[in-house]
């Protein structure tokens, strides 16, 4: 059967949409290739969030059908996701050496294009219409066969689509409305994965604050993603629960109350920020205040004083002055994030803030993202040095990526630790005493482990 390789530009979302679509093609008898250049199909699934991602891949793409073009003029190659989805038809007809353009609504007819395309029933495939149901399509995950070992860790999309149409962001035109599984569907796919060994869950959407809205009413004061937390939680096996990525916007009393109150849902919250300033944030159309944010820190370390807190933050917003720049340092300074993602803003065309007046240009943008990038790293620094003499527990995930003969896991807070340790330990939860900080990473001495 043919070979098959997936290059996946973006966020977790896609990482979890190129799994499932490797799965789906590994079950009907594909193979997954190591690199592409034995492969006989080739897919790329596409960011559209920043231009950058999108010029990587369409000079993938070209460098891609130049070489085959030449050589191996049968080997299949096929965009997938929001790229996809937003260009469509344009992109064959900007590199017409395209088989297969594939937007997020249709990941799970992967297989059948593929397979039509390779039998020369058909010659080129772009579909990126809406369909209906189509977020409870994709549940596969590569468990048997496909992989040396039974993840430990474990994204389930729970939802598709947003709502919330910040002035930047493209993603809702790309992923479309929301629509939200069942809950049922979710605890029995994770309910699946843990009965083959995974022992960490995290539950995926693109604001997954905003999960069963209008398909579940509030019950006992509890938001319908509380609900699917608690029912998530009575899995038995099940170590750790995350989620990614929320919205400020749906951090109620319910969910801050139930880090205190369901062990398994981790110390760790990814709360994207954007800007400190509320004149940005309201051109933006956050639908929060600077005051309301620090809010939220604050009642989330009244929960859980050992938090982790991560953000997104975007710099060179269209109109941003210094000023409303020194906001954002400030409020950086006052929360003191474990890390955070700084992006400089990136102009996508068709949403709102593209036609906004004040578009900075390239030099102040790159300044502003240099000195906030700064401060990050030296709070977070800080953050993790100050970690080095305490016994942390870890969940082993696997091989250090920077070193194959150390093993790393990650805390219930989502710091990285690098350890000695063997194969046996793949899996399980160990109490590190931390030696040294890195840069973001952690380091445990294995003398102090109790590794027997």
């Amino acid at each position: 059967m043919p070979t098959v390789f997936i290059k996946t530009y973006g966020c977790q979302m896609n990482e979890r949409d190129s799994e499932a679509v490797a799965a789906q093609l590994v079950a009907k008898g594909y193979s997954l290739a190591p690199t592409e250049t034995v492969a006989d199909v080739i897919l790329l699934n596409t960011c559209s969030v920043r231009d950058a991602a999108e010029q990587k891949a369409l000079g993938k793409m070209a460098n891609l059908a130049g070489q085959f073009r030449r050589t191996r003029r049968d080997v299949v190659l096929g965009f997938m996701g929001c790229m996809a989805q937003s260009r469509g038809q344009g992109l064959i007809d900007q590199l017409p050496d395209v088989d297969l353009v594939l937007g997020t609504q249709k990941f799970h007819r992967a297989a059948d294009y593929i397979d039509d395309l390779l039998a020369g029933r058909r010659q080129q495939i772009v579909d990126t219409a809406e369909e209906q149901g189509s977020e409870a399509t994709i549940r596969e995950h590569l468990l048997n066969g496909s992989t040396t070992s039974v993840p430990v860790t474990a994204f389930v999309s729970i939802m598709q689509g947003c709502n919330q149409y910040c002035t930047f962001c493209i993603v809702p035109y790309t992923r479309g409305q929301e629509r939200s599984r069942r809950i049922e569907d979710i605890v029995a796919e994770c309910r699946e994965l843990v009965s083959k060994g995974t022992r960490e869950i995290t539950l995926l959407g693109q604001i997954v604050t905003s999960y069963g809205k209008r398909d579940y009413p509030v019950r006992d004061d509890k938001s319908a993603f509380v609900q699917l937390l608690e029912a998530v939680h009575e899995i038995e096996g099940l170590e750790r629960i995350r989620f990614t990525s929320p919205h400020p916007k749906g951090y109620g009393d319910d969910l801050i109350e139930a880090y205190g109150r369901l062990p398994k849902l981790v110390e760790s919250a990814h709360l994207p920020l954007q800007s400190g300033s509320d004149r940005v944030l309201k051109l933006m159309h956050r639908g929060y205040t600077r005051t309301r944010f620090l809010e939220i820190i604050a009642k989330l370390r009244a929960v859980q004083p050992a938090m982790g807190i991560t953000t997104d933050i975007i710099v060179g917003f269209p109109g941003e002055t210094e000023a409303d720049f020194e906001e954002t340092l400030s409020l950086c300074r006052e929360v003191g994030f474990d890390n955070a993602y700084v992006f400089k803003y990136s102009l996508r065309k068709d949403t709102p803030a593209a036609e906004m007046p004040g578009q900075l240009p390239v030099e102040i943008i790159e300044e502003r993202h240099a000195r906030l990038l700064g401060l990050i790293n030296e709070i977070g620094g800080r953050k993790f040095a100050s970690l080095a003499g305490r016994t942390m527990q870890i969940l082993v995930q696997g091989p250090s990526h920077r070193n194959a003969a150390r093993l790393e896991g990650r805390t219930r807070c989502n710091r990285i630790v690098v350890f000695d340790g063997s194969e046996r330990h793949h899996g399980q939860l160990l109490d590190l005493k931390i030696t040294r900080a890195g840069s973001f990473t952690l380091y445990g001495d294995p003398a102090i482990l109790n590794l027997d």
